[in-house]
């Protein structure tokens, strides 16, 4: 697996016209902040609360990215084609503002995807 850091400016995204909060589930972030209070887990640092739920929400975004660009989910037959298919993934280290974050950037066999999620900008 190559490991390739890349930063990721939050700064970049497109801000609309609505509350920060918006789309948000209040009552979800309460679960999993007591969960992890529960289980001494801390909310910043490496492997804290933030960290996971960064890593878990930009591997979301690739996966989903992915599925658009080869036009099918995976484990779906229809990647049997002999044409443009997942390949695996390889490891990634984005800089976030929790941190350095471990992801798994899933391949295509052409490589011809076009990465938003993770792309290679500079934190501003």
């Amino acid at each position: 697996m190559t490991d390739a850091t890349v930063a990721v400016d939050t700064a970049a995204v497109p801000k609309k016209d609505r509350p920060a909060d918006a789309g948000v589930d209040a009552e979800l972030v309460g679960r999993l902040v007591e969960q992890a209070r529960v289980a001494g887990l801390q909310l910043t640092g490496e492997g804290g609360l933030l960290a996971q739920l960064t890593k878990r929400v930009l591997e979301a975004a690739l996966d989903g990215e992915i599925t658009d660009h080869l036009g099918y989910d995976k484990g779906d037959p229809a990647g049997n084609n002999g044409q443009n298919s997942r390949n695996g993934a390889r490891g990634k280290t984005v800089l976030t503002e929790v941190g350095p974050v471990e992801v798994s950037v899933p391949r295509d066999v052409t490589a011809r995807s076009s990465r938003r999620s993770c792309a290679s900008v500079s934190v501003g």
